[in-house]
Protein backbone atom coordinates (compact mmCIF):
# COMPACT_ATOMS: atom_id res chain seq x y z
CA UNK A 1 0.00 0.00 0.00
CA UNK A 2 1.25 3.88 -1.10
CA UNK A 3 1.65 5.91 1.65
CA UNK A 4 -0.28 8.34 -0.16
CA UNK A 5 -3.42 5.51 -0.54
CA UNK A 6 -2.43 5.55 3.44
CA UNK A 7 -3.15 8.72 4.33
CA UNK A 8 -6.09 9.10 2.40
CA UNK A 9 -7.61 6.44 3.82
CA UNK A 10 -7.26 8.42 7.37
CA UNK A 11 -8.71 12.06 6.05
CA UNK A 12 -11.69 9.46 5.26
CA UNK A 13 -12.59 10.49 8.90
CA UNK A 14 -12.01 14.13 10.19
CA UNK A 15 -10.77 13.91 13.75
CA UNK A 16 -11.12 17.79 14.72
CA UNK A 17 -14.13 20.11 15.32
CA UNK A 18 -15.20 20.21 11.93
CA UNK A 19 -16.71 16.46 11.98
CA UNK A 20 -19.32 17.76 9.37
CA UNK A 21 -16.80 17.27 6.74
CA UNK A 22 -17.39 13.18 6.80
CA UNK A 23 -21.10 13.69 7.17
CA UNK A 24 -20.79 15.31 3.87
CA UNK A 25 -18.32 12.80 2.27
CA UNK A 26 -21.13 9.76 3.55
CA UNK A 27 -23.62 12.06 1.53
CA UNK A 28 -21.43 12.11 -1.15
CA UNK A 29 -21.64 8.16 -1.26
CA UNK A 30 -24.78 7.71 -1.25
CA UNK A 31 -25.34 10.29 -3.85
CA UNK A 32 -23.33 8.29 -6.35
CA UNK A 33 -25.24 5.00 -4.84
CA UNK A 34 -28.72 6.13 -6.08
CA UNK A 35 -27.43 7.92 -8.84
CA UNK A 36 -25.92 4.10 -10.04
CA UNK A 37 -28.45 2.56 -9.00
CA UNK A 38 -31.17 4.73 -10.73
CA UNK A 39 -29.04 4.39 -14.30
CA UNK A 40 -29.19 0.46 -13.91
CA UNK A 41 -32.82 0.12 -13.06
CA UNK A 42 -34.20 2.67 -15.71
CA UNK A 43 -31.76 1.29 -18.14
CA UNK A 44 -32.81 -2.59 -17.65
CA UNK A 45 -36.33 -1.81 -17.68
CA UNK A 46 -36.36 -0.15 -20.91
CA UNK A 47 -33.96 -3.19 -22.45
CA UNK A 48 -36.64 -5.38 -20.75
CA UNK A 49 -39.50 -2.71 -22.71
CA UNK A 50 -37.42 -2.87 -26.09
CA UNK A 51 -36.87 -6.79 -25.91
CA UNK A 52 -40.31 -7.11 -25.33
CA UNK A 53 -41.71 -4.65 -28.41
CA UNK A 54 -38.96 -6.59 -30.78
CA UNK A 55 -39.90 -9.52 -30.03
CA UNK A 56 -43.62 -9.26 -31.02
CA UNK A 57 -42.28 -7.40 -34.18
CA UNK A 58 -39.94 -10.09 -35.40
CA UNK A 59 -42.30 -12.57 -34.20
CA UNK A 60 -44.90 -11.04 -36.55
CA UNK A 61 -42.33 -10.16 -39.70
CA UNK A 62 -39.80 -12.64 -39.48
CA UNK A 63 -36.48 -11.93 -39.42
CA UNK A 64 -35.67 -10.56 -42.92
CA UNK A 65 -38.28 -9.88 -46.42
CA UNK A 66 -37.00 -10.77 -49.47
CA UNK A 67 -39.24 -8.67 -52.12
CA UNK A 68 -38.40 -7.47 -55.84
CA UNK A 69 -37.81 -3.52 -56.75
CA UNK A 70 -40.47 -1.46 -57.93
CA UNK A 71 -43.05 -3.11 -56.32
CA UNK A 72 -43.29 -6.35 -59.02
CA UNK A 73 -44.44 -9.52 -58.02
CA UNK A 74 -41.51 -12.38 -57.32
CA UNK A 75 -42.10 -15.18 -59.89
CA UNK A 76 -40.85 -18.67 -59.44
CA UNK A 77 -40.34 -18.25 -56.10
CA UNK A 78 -40.33 -21.97 -55.17
CA UNK A 79 -37.31 -22.20 -57.03
CA UNK A 80 -36.11 -19.08 -55.14
CA UNK A 81 -37.12 -20.49 -51.86
CA UNK A 82 -35.07 -23.56 -52.73
CA UNK A 83 -31.76 -20.97 -52.85
CA UNK A 84 -32.25 -19.10 -49.84
CA UNK A 85 -33.01 -22.09 -47.38
CA UNK A 86 -29.40 -23.09 -48.78
CA UNK A 87 -27.98 -19.99 -46.99
CA UNK A 88 -26.40 -20.20 -43.69
CA UNK A 89 -28.47 -19.42 -40.72
CA UNK A 90 -31.44 -19.74 -42.68
CA UNK A 91 -33.87 -21.67 -41.06
CA UNK A 92 -37.67 -20.97 -42.14
CA UNK A 93 -38.41 -19.59 -45.55
CA UNK A 94 -42.20 -18.50 -46.78
CA UNK A 95 -43.76 -16.92 -49.38
CA UNK A 96 -46.34 -13.98 -48.98
CA UNK A 97 -48.73 -11.51 -50.52
CA UNK A 98 -49.42 -8.38 -48.68
CA UNK A 99 -51.86 -5.37 -50.26
CA UNK A 100 -54.27 -3.08 -49.10
CA UNK A 101 -58.22 -3.99 -49.09
CA UNK A 102 -61.59 -3.68 -47.73
CA UNK A 103 -63.25 -6.05 -45.18
CA UNK A 104 -66.82 -6.44 -45.06
CA UNK A 105 -68.79 -8.65 -41.90
CA UNK A 106 -72.60 -7.82 -42.16
CA UNK A 107 -73.47 -4.06 -42.57
CA UNK A 108 -69.84 -3.53 -41.27
CA UNK A 109 -67.30 -2.35 -43.59
CA UNK A 110 -63.33 -1.69 -42.57
CA UNK A 111 -60.14 -1.01 -44.72
CA UNK A 112 -57.37 -3.65 -43.83
CA UNK A 113 -53.91 -4.97 -44.76
CA UNK A 114 -54.80 -8.22 -46.62
CA UNK A 115 -51.86 -10.96 -46.27
CA UNK A 116 -51.33 -14.10 -48.26
CA UNK A 117 -49.12 -16.42 -47.03
CA UNK A 118 -48.80 -20.54 -46.50
CA UNK A 119 -50.50 -22.09 -43.17
CA UNK A 120 -47.64 -24.36 -43.36
CA UNK A 121 -44.29 -22.44 -43.79
CA UNK A 122 -45.26 -19.38 -41.86
CA UNK A 123 -44.91 -20.99 -38.54
CA UNK A 124 -41.71 -21.69 -39.80
CA UNK A 125 -40.74 -17.95 -39.71
CA UNK A 126 -43.33 -16.13 -37.67
CA UNK A 127 -45.36 -16.70 -34.12
CA UNK A 128 -48.71 -16.08 -35.77
CA UNK A 129 -49.47 -19.54 -34.99
CA UNK A 130 -48.65 -18.84 -31.21
CA UNK A 131 -50.76 -15.31 -30.81
CA UNK A 132 -54.36 -17.86 -31.97
CA UNK A 133 -56.46 -16.73 -29.38
CA UNK A 134 -59.92 -17.92 -30.72
CA UNK A 135 -60.23 -20.74 -33.55
CA UNK A 136 -57.34 -22.10 -36.05
CA UNK A 137 -55.17 -20.86 -38.35
CA UNK A 138 -57.05 -22.46 -41.22
CA UNK A 139 -56.88 -21.30 -44.63
CA UNK A 140 -58.37 -24.64 -46.26
CA UNK A 141 -61.95 -24.41 -48.07
CA UNK A 142 -65.15 -26.00 -45.88
CA UNK A 143 -68.32 -26.03 -46.30
CA UNK A 144 -70.98 -23.48 -43.85
CA UNK A 145 -74.40 -24.34 -43.62
CA UNK A 146 -74.48 -27.00 -46.56
CA UNK A 147 -73.15 -24.03 -48.94
CA UNK A 148 -70.43 -23.96 -51.57
CA UNK A 149 -66.93 -24.34 -49.54
CA UNK A 150 -65.02 -20.91 -48.49
CA UNK A 151 -61.70 -20.59 -48.23
CA UNK A 152 -60.66 -19.31 -44.45
CA UNK A 153 -59.35 -16.32 -43.25
CA UNK A 154 -58.20 -15.55 -39.48
CA UNK A 155 -57.97 -11.53 -38.36
CA UNK A 156 -56.65 -9.29 -35.91
CA UNK A 157 -58.24 -8.66 -33.10
CA UNK A 158 -59.24 -5.48 -32.89
CA UNK A 159 -60.03 -5.37 -36.77
CA UNK A 160 -62.82 -8.42 -35.36
CA UNK A 161 -63.85 -6.21 -32.95
CA UNK A 162 -64.36 -3.47 -35.26
CA UNK A 163 -66.26 -5.72 -37.66
CA UNK A 164 -68.44 -7.42 -34.69
CA UNK A 165 -66.78 -10.41 -35.58
CA UNK A 166 -66.65 -13.21 -33.66
CA UNK A 167 -68.55 -16.15 -34.59
CA UNK A 168 -66.59 -18.90 -36.62
CA UNK A 169 -67.28 -20.33 -40.03
CA UNK A 170 -69.18 -16.34 -40.01
CA UNK A 171 -69.38 -15.19 -43.46
CA UNK A 172 -66.25 -12.34 -44.27
CA UNK A 173 -66.33 -10.67 -47.72
CA UNK A 174 -62.79 -9.28 -48.81
CA UNK A 175 -62.65 -6.64 -51.55
CA UNK A 176 -59.77 -5.49 -53.50
CA UNK A 177 -59.34 -2.13 -55.65
CA UNK A 178 -56.37 -3.61 -57.30
CA UNK A 179 -56.35 -3.23 -61.03
CA UNK A 180 -59.72 -0.98 -61.08
CA UNK A 181 -60.15 1.31 -64.18
CA UNK A 182 -62.57 4.11 -62.91
CA UNK A 183 -65.11 4.99 -63.10
CA UNK A 184 -66.41 2.11 -64.91
CA UNK A 185 -64.51 -1.19 -63.02
CA UNK A 186 -65.80 -2.86 -59.82
CA UNK A 187 -63.86 -3.98 -57.34
CA UNK A 188 -62.53 -8.03 -57.00
CA UNK A 189 -64.46 -9.65 -54.35
CA UNK A 190 -64.25 -13.00 -52.48
CA UNK A 191 -65.87 -14.37 -49.69
CA UNK A 192 -64.14 -16.08 -46.89
CA UNK A 193 -65.01 -18.15 -43.68
CA UNK A 194 -64.07 -16.83 -40.32
CA UNK A 195 -61.59 -18.94 -39.15
CA UNK A 196 -59.91 -17.68 -36.24
CA UNK A 197 -58.70 -14.54 -34.52
CA UNK A 198 -54.85 -13.36 -33.35
CA UNK A 199 -54.00 -11.43 -30.61
CA UNK A 200 -49.58 -10.24 -30.92
CA UNK A 201 -50.56 -7.71 -28.20
CA UNK A 202 -49.27 -4.76 -30.77
CA UNK A 203 -52.41 -2.63 -31.75
CA UNK A 204 -51.01 -1.79 -35.15
CA UNK A 205 -51.44 -5.19 -36.56
CA UNK A 206 -54.01 -6.55 -34.42
CA UNK A 207 -56.19 -3.20 -35.73
CA UNK A 208 -54.93 -3.68 -39.16
CA UNK A 209 -53.90 -7.06 -40.52
CA UNK A 210 -55.99 -10.42 -41.88
CA UNK A 211 -54.38 -13.18 -42.83
CA UNK A 212 -55.71 -15.51 -46.14
CA UNK A 213 -53.44 -18.66 -48.01
CA UNK A 214 -51.55 -18.25 -50.84
CA UNK A 215 -53.94 -19.30 -53.48
CA UNK A 216 -56.83 -17.19 -52.67
CA UNK A 217 -54.75 -14.16 -52.44
CA UNK A 218 -53.45 -14.40 -55.76
CA UNK A 219 -56.85 -15.34 -57.33
CA UNK A 220 -58.40 -12.04 -55.29
CA UNK A 221 -54.63 -9.44 -56.04
CA UNK A 222 -54.74 -10.98 -59.94
CA UNK A 223 -51.31 -12.21 -58.92
CA UNK A 224 -51.17 -15.71 -60.80
CA UNK A 225 -48.04 -17.59 -60.36
CA UNK A 226 -46.59 -15.00 -58.01
CA UNK A 227 -46.15 -13.26 -54.49
CA UNK A 228 -45.38 -10.56 -53.08
CA UNK A 229 -41.75 -11.97 -51.58
CA UNK A 230 -40.37 -14.09 -48.99
CA UNK A 231 -40.09 -13.94 -45.44
CA UNK A 232 -36.94 -15.40 -43.75
CA UNK A 233 -36.47 -16.28 -40.25
CA UNK A 234 -32.90 -17.03 -38.98
CA UNK A 235 -31.07 -18.91 -36.22
CA UNK A 236 -29.66 -15.73 -34.83
CA UNK A 237 -31.58 -12.46 -35.54
CA UNK A 238 -28.75 -10.11 -34.82
CA UNK A 239 -26.93 -11.85 -37.97
CA UNK A 240 -29.60 -10.27 -40.02
CA UNK A 241 -27.30 -7.70 -41.75
CA UNK A 242 -25.10 -9.91 -42.38
CA UNK A 243 -27.20 -12.44 -43.85
CA UNK A 244 -29.02 -9.75 -46.08
CA UNK A 245 -25.73 -8.39 -47.31
CA UNK A 246 -25.08 -11.86 -48.66
CA UNK A 247 -28.32 -12.74 -50.29
CA UNK A 248 -28.18 -9.30 -52.06
CA UNK A 249 -24.59 -9.97 -53.48
CA UNK A 250 -25.99 -13.70 -54.42
CA UNK A 251 -29.45 -12.49 -55.93
CA UNK A 252 -28.73 -8.69 -57.37
CA UNK A 253 -31.44 -7.42 -59.30
CA UNK A 254 -34.32 -7.27 -59.24
CA UNK A 255 -34.21 -8.76 -56.08
CA UNK A 256 -33.39 -7.14 -52.43
CA UNK A 257 -33.46 -7.56 -49.06
CA UNK A 258 -34.21 -5.92 -46.27
CA UNK A 259 -34.07 -6.67 -42.34
CA UNK A 260 -36.24 -6.90 -39.33
CA UNK A 261 -34.50 -3.30 -38.37
CA UNK A 262 -34.96 -1.77 -41.46
CA UNK A 263 -38.87 -2.60 -41.30
CA UNK A 264 -39.22 -0.51 -38.42
CA UNK A 265 -35.95 1.42 -37.98
CA UNK A 266 -38.03 4.97 -37.24
CA UNK A 267 -39.61 2.65 -33.89
CA UNK A 268 -35.83 1.13 -32.73
CA UNK A 269 -33.96 4.36 -33.22
CA UNK A 270 -35.91 6.36 -31.61
CA UNK A 271 -35.70 4.00 -28.62
CA UNK A 272 -32.25 3.90 -28.70
CA UNK A 273 -32.68 7.28 -28.95
CA UNK A 274 -34.64 7.58 -25.54
CA UNK A 275 -32.19 5.48 -23.72
CA UNK A 276 -29.59 7.61 -24.78
CA UNK A 277 -31.19 10.59 -23.16
CA UNK A 278 -32.71 8.74 -20.45
CA UNK A 279 -28.61 7.90 -19.35
CA UNK A 280 -27.67 11.22 -19.85
CA UNK A 281 -30.83 13.11 -17.91
CA UNK A 282 -30.12 10.22 -15.13
CA UNK A 283 -26.29 10.81 -14.88
CA UNK A 284 -26.93 14.46 -14.12
CA UNK A 285 -27.45 12.70 -10.11
CA UNK A 286 -24.08 11.10 -10.16
CA UNK A 287 -23.28 14.74 -11.15
CA UNK A 288 -25.48 16.49 -8.03
CA UNK A 289 -22.56 13.62 -6.12
CA UNK A 290 -19.77 14.84 -7.47
CA UNK A 291 -20.38 18.12 -6.22
CA UNK A 292 -21.08 16.80 -2.45
CA UNK A 293 -17.35 15.32 -3.87
CA UNK A 294 -15.91 18.91 -5.04
CA UNK A 295 -16.87 20.66 -1.76
CA UNK A 296 -15.96 17.65 0.76
CA UNK A 297 -12.96 17.82 -0.79
CA UNK A 298 -11.98 21.57 -0.45
CA UNK A 299 -13.52 21.12 2.98
CA UNK A 300 -11.28 18.46 3.50
CA UNK A 301 -7.82 20.24 2.02
CA UNK A 302 -8.84 23.25 4.00
CA UNK A 303 -8.93 21.22 7.88
CA UNK A 304 -5.80 19.69 6.87
CA UNK A 305 -3.73 22.87 6.09
CA UNK A 306 -1.06 21.88 8.69
CA UNK A 307 -0.87 18.17 8.04
CA UNK A 308 -0.34 19.02 4.08
CA UNK A 309 2.38 21.77 5.34
CA UNK A 310 4.21 19.23 7.34
CA UNK A 311 3.93 16.75 4.28
CA UNK A 312 5.65 18.88 1.96
CA UNK A 313 8.34 20.15 4.45
CA UNK A 314 8.97 16.26 5.29
CA UNK A 315 9.67 15.71 1.20
CA UNK A 316 6.24 15.10 -0.26
CA UNK A 317 6.25 15.86 -3.67
CA UNK A 318 2.98 18.37 -5.09
CA UNK A 319 2.12 14.57 -7.18
CA UNK A 320 2.27 12.82 -3.95
CA UNK A 321 -0.58 15.21 -2.73
CA UNK A 322 -2.02 15.40 -5.65
CA UNK A 323 -2.26 11.48 -5.05
CA UNK A 324 -4.09 12.14 -1.95
CA UNK A 325 -6.99 13.48 -2.33
CA UNK A 326 -7.40 11.89 -5.94
CA UNK A 327 -7.65 8.90 -3.99
CA UNK A 328 -9.95 9.79 -1.52
CA UNK A 329 -12.44 11.10 -4.08
CA UNK A 330 -11.76 7.71 -6.23
CA UNK A 331 -12.65 6.05 -3.05
CA UNK A 332 -15.66 7.99 -2.70
CA UNK A 333 -16.79 7.10 -6.37
CA UNK A 334 -15.74 3.45 -6.45
CA UNK A 335 -17.23 2.64 -3.21
CA UNK A 336 -20.55 4.49 -3.89
CA UNK A 337 -20.60 3.00 -7.67
CA UNK A 338 -20.46 -0.77 -5.98
CA UNK A 339 -23.13 -0.51 -3.46
CA UNK A 340 -25.20 1.13 -6.35
CA UNK A 341 -24.32 -1.29 -8.72
CA UNK A 342 -25.67 -3.97 -6.11
CA UNK A 343 -28.33 -2.66 -5.45
CA UNK A 344 -29.25 -2.11 -8.61
CA UNK A 345 -28.79 -5.66 -9.37
CA UNK A 346 -31.18 -6.83 -6.69
CA UNK A 347 -33.72 -4.62 -7.77
CA UNK A 348 -34.02 -5.64 -10.96
CA UNK A 349 -33.89 -9.36 -10.34
CA UNK A 350 -36.28 -9.42 -7.36
CA UNK A 351 -38.28 -8.19 -10.17
CA UNK A 352 -37.11 -10.79 -12.39
CA UNK A 353 -37.66 -13.10 -9.87
CA UNK A 354 -41.21 -12.22 -8.02
CA UNK A 355 -42.88 -9.39 -10.38
CA UNK A 356 -43.82 -7.11 -7.90
CA UNK A 357 -44.33 -4.65 -10.33
CA UNK A 358 -47.36 -5.41 -12.18
CA UNK A 359 -48.80 -3.01 -15.16
CA UNK A 360 -52.59 -3.45 -16.11
CA UNK A 361 -53.28 -6.14 -19.05
CA UNK A 362 -55.51 -3.98 -20.73
CA UNK A 363 -53.69 -1.19 -21.22
CA UNK A 364 -50.58 -2.86 -21.96
CA UNK A 365 -49.45 -6.11 -23.57
CA UNK A 366 -47.52 -7.67 -20.61
CA UNK A 367 -49.05 -7.62 -17.26
CA UNK A 368 -45.53 -6.74 -15.34
CA UNK A 369 -42.95 -4.51 -15.93
CA UNK A 370 -40.01 -6.08 -17.88
CA UNK A 371 -36.22 -5.96 -16.72
CA UNK A 372 -33.43 -7.12 -19.04
CA UNK A 373 -29.94 -6.52 -17.52
CA UNK A 374 -27.14 -5.97 -20.13
CA UNK A 375 -23.54 -6.44 -18.74
CA UNK A 376 -22.79 -3.31 -20.83
CA UNK A 377 -25.12 -1.09 -19.51
CA UNK A 378 -23.55 -2.04 -15.78
CA UNK A 379 -20.04 -1.31 -17.48
CA UNK A 380 -21.06 1.77 -18.73
CA UNK A 381 -22.61 3.24 -15.61
CA UNK A 382 -19.88 2.29 -14.09
CA UNK A 383 -17.34 4.16 -16.03
CA UNK A 384 -19.54 7.20 -15.74
CA UNK A 385 -20.17 7.62 -12.22
CA UNK A 386 -16.30 6.71 -11.62
CA UNK A 387 -15.20 9.29 -14.29
CA UNK A 388 -17.38 12.00 -12.67
CA UNK A 389 -16.13 11.19 -9.44
CA UNK A 390 -12.25 11.06 -10.63
CA UNK A 391 -12.99 14.76 -12.21
CA UNK A 392 -14.66 15.94 -9.03
CA UNK A 393 -11.36 15.50 -7.47
CA UNK A 394 -9.08 17.60 -9.71
CA UNK A 395 -9.46 21.08 -8.38
CA UNK A 396 -9.24 20.28 -4.82
CA UNK A 397 -6.16 17.84 -5.42
CA UNK A 398 -4.53 20.60 -7.52
CA UNK A 399 -5.10 23.40 -4.87
CA UNK A 400 -3.53 21.38 -2.35
CA UNK A 401 -0.60 20.77 -4.09
CA UNK A 402 0.03 23.62 -4.49
CA UNK A 403 -0.44 24.84 -0.83
CA UNK A 404 2.96 26.68 0.35
CA UNK A 405 4.19 24.61 3.60
CA UNK A 406 5.42 27.20 5.31
CA UNK A 407 2.56 29.37 4.87
CA UNK A 408 0.54 26.37 6.21
CA UNK A 409 2.54 25.66 9.03
CA UNK A 410 4.23 29.38 10.13
CA UNK A 411 1.06 29.66 12.94
CA UNK A 412 1.22 26.24 14.45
Amino acid sequence: MSYEFFIAKRYFKSKRKTGFISLITYISIVGVTIGVAALVIVLSIMNGFESEVRSRFVGFDAHLRLQAYHSEGVKDYEKLIETTEKEDHVVGVSPFIIDKAMIKVGPNVEGMILKGTDAKRITQVTDIAKNMTYGKLDFSEKSVDGKRPLPGIVLGRSLADRLNAFDLDEKVIVMSPKGMNFPFSTPRIKQFRLAGLFETGMYEFDNTFAFISIEAAQQLLKMPGEVTGLEIKLDDMYRADQVAEKLNAKLGYPYYVITWFDLHKNLFSWMKLEKMAMFVILSLIIMVAAFNIISSLIMVVMEKTREIGILKSMGATTRSIRKVFMFEGLAIGIGGTLVGSLLGYSVCWAQLEYKFFSLPSDVYFIDFLPVLMEWQDFLFVALAAIGLSFLATLYPAVKAAKLDPVTAIRYE
